[in-house]
């Protein structure tokens, strides 16, 4: 009988793209968009996608609906696109902005949703204001212009918002209202404040170091550089110079971005960084490089069914998930994936549109990036983050998205679905304790968190009377796993390798042994193996709950399962995974060393630096 193969284009809209030109970025954004006018309401100003909720009010989202493909149609427009109807959208902006107005809105608030929405009107202002400020009447004019003046003086985010006022002043300047700019100018030492050196930022306090670096700071940064004639904007491209080697780490050379920390639902937007040097015409690495990584990104999302059955993109990440969304997503937050767009204001004859695109850089081994407590390595096909340092406790799933010891661009990581199944838990990335066999526990935060050379330690408790003291690093292929764990009672234990995908009906092979866990499917081979068996951990190779990770909505993950009794235990490990399983299943039969702990403690003891140390003294 023959297999059903839905199109390719079902669930995902560039399916039929090759993401190779100008032309073909431009006619991602079209099919991107296209879709969205059926939901736009009938004054303009409001999209609505669907009747899921975040947790600001509707009349936000509904504006998020509206402002959001603004990042991809502004800089369009800027570049000669004659295809985009404007009307509708110079209606919505004279409609939301008019307290007189059934789709006003709203005045906005201290911290507000809106403060975010409207940094996408202040670029398109600047760069397509002859669409949607000049056929505004005087009156309708006014009311945009008070709108965003009374925007500009509430509070913000201690983080990257402080960008969203920026944008407001450039977009106000472009049609010639005027402000007050101290409020700004003292928003650009609040920036500076959180700079940490080496291109990197720190995105508010507690330290986030994740995706909001490359797709907010320097992508916000380098439009300032661009559009707005201000001198201080100068330094935002000195740093994203100093950044491009470092987060060139973070893109596989398949295109695939590092899956790490929150707003995973943004998508393409993490290719907004190679974009807005090309806007910028910043030169950082040479332009076929930069042009290589930003259409390699693209390419990749044409192969992942990220919308639903209408067009629109789901929240989720490869696939729908609201599982692993965060409490500020509604169903228009995706479009913040349309940042990556900006580099259709260029000409076709720009250097970055003109150069032959050149696959990806060799790169050494591993590199310590030492910011986000990260080592790196890009084995083919992905690209690996050892780490430690991070922590995010005011978000769901912050653990899972912050505190693991390894993250992947191939395999993604896992979320908890159920913290009353320790036994069904994915466990990805971490070791996990249970003292009741029901509830189980993983590092949420550290008490200590050094970086050495390319090894990283943290101290943390699972529970307030456990203490774990854990040693990562890297012995390519494998990255091993150290943990001295000190329990007044037993404890029972999991540690997950990565999760792979579970291919439809075909059978993967596993190894579930004595110290040894192994997966292996067609396109796959992942492995977790004890190297210090004393404890006598059990290998398995376990079915995970479905749509808990966020690359493939079913996985099977190895892991090993222990029992420690009270007392301190010493646990070591041997993680691997690559899409070549040939040559990894010869890589196993060498396995690294058994560690040597007191090498590790006298390493971090003569050059172990305090991860939280590297960022400032409001870090600490």
């Amino acid at each position: 009988m023959p297999v059903f193969t839905p199109p390719a284009d079902l669930f995902n809209p560039l399916a039929d793209n090759p993401c190779r030109t100008r032309e073909d970025v431009e006619r991602a954004l079209q099919a991107l968009v296209r879709p969205l006018e059926a939901f736009r309401s009938p004054g303009g100003a409001r999209v609505r996608l669907d009747a899921a909720a975040a947790h600001f009010d509707l009349a936000a989202a509904d504006f998020e609906g509206f402002a959001r493909p603004l990042w991809g149609l502004a800089p369009a427009a800027a570049g000669g696109a004659t295809w985009i109807d404007w009307e509708p959208v110079a209606r919505g902006l004279a409609a939301g902005t008019d307290p007189e107005h059934p789709e006003y809105w709203g005045a906005v608030g201290d911290r507000d949703q809106r403060l975010v929405e409207l940094a996408a009107i202040g670029l398109t202002l600047r760069l397509a204001g002859e669409h949607v400020w000049e056929p505004l009447s005087d009156r309708q004019k006014r009311n945009v212009a008070d709108y965003l003046l009374a925007a500009r003086l509430k509070e913000y985010a201690d983080n990257n918002w402080k960008f969203f006022r920026l944008m407001v002043d450039m977009g106000l300047k472009a049609v010639g209202v005027s402000f007050d700019p101290e409020p700004s100018d003292r928003f650009r030492g609040e920036i500076d404040a959180l700079y940490l050196g080496d291109g990197w930022y720190r995105d508010g306090s507690p330290r986030h170091v994740d995706h909001y670096i490359p797709f907010a700071f320097h992508f916000y940064g380098l439009i300032l550089a661009t559009l707005d004639d201000d001198a201080r904007n100068e330094r935002f491209r000195e740093r994203a110079k100093a950044f491009s080697a470092d987060i060139s780490r973070w893109y596989a050379d398949d295109g695939a971005a590092l899956v790490f920390g929150r707003s995973m639902t943004y998508r393409f937007a993490t290719a907004g960084i190679w974009g807005a040097m090309a806007f910028a015409s910043e030169e950082a690495l040479p332009w076929g490089v930069i042009k290589g990584y930003y259409l390699r990104q693209l390419r990749w999302w044409t192969r992942q069914p990220i919308a639903h059955r209408d067009g629109v993109l789901s929240v989720g990440y490869t696939y729908p998930n609201l599982l692993m969304s965060e409490s500020y997503n509604s169903a228009s937050s995706p479009y913040w994936a349309l940042k990556a767009f900006l580099p259709l204001a260029l000409p076709a004859d720009h250097p970055f549109w003109s150069a032959e695109e050149l696959p990806c850089p060799a790169r050494p081994a591993s590199r310590a990036l030492r910011h986000p407590g990260m080592v790196v390595s890009n084995p083919p096909g992905d690209s690996i983050a050892l780490s430690s340092g991070q922590q995010n406790l005011t978000m769901r799933f912050g653990a899972e998205k912050y505190a693991k010891f390894a993250y992947s661009a191939r395999y993604g990581f896992s979320v908890e679905s159920d913290e009353r199944r320790f036994f069904d838990a994915v466990l990805d990335g971490v070791i996990g304790f249970s003292d009741d066999g029901r509830h189980g526990r993983t590092r949420e935060a550290n008490e200590i968190a050094l970086i050495a050379h390319e090894t990283l330690y943290a101290l943390w408790r699972p529970f307030p009377d456990v203490e774990v003291e854990s040693w990562v690093y890297w012995a390519e292929p494998f990255h091993v796993r150290v943990h001295r764990v000190r329990t007044p009672r037993p404890l029972h234990t999991i540690e997950g390798g990565f999760a792979v995908a579970r291919q439809g009906d075909i059978a993967p092979i596993v190894d579930e042994s004595a110290g040894r866990a192994l997966v292996e499917t067609k396109a796959d081979l992942s492995a977790i193996v004890d190297l210090n068996s004393t404890l006598g951990r059990t290998g398995r190779a376990h079915r995970a709950p479905p749509n808990t990770n966020l690359i493939a909505p079913k996985t099977i993950v190895p892991q090993l399962l222990g029992q420690i009794p009270a007392g301190e235990s010493l646990l070591a490990c041997a993680v691997t995974a690559q899409g070549n399983p040939t040559a990894l299943r010869d890589a196993l039969g060498s396995l690294p060393p058994s560690p040597d702990v007191t090498a590790l403690e006298r390493l971090m003891a003569g050059s172990g630096v305090p991860v939280t140390a590297m960022t400032g003294a409001a870090d600490r």
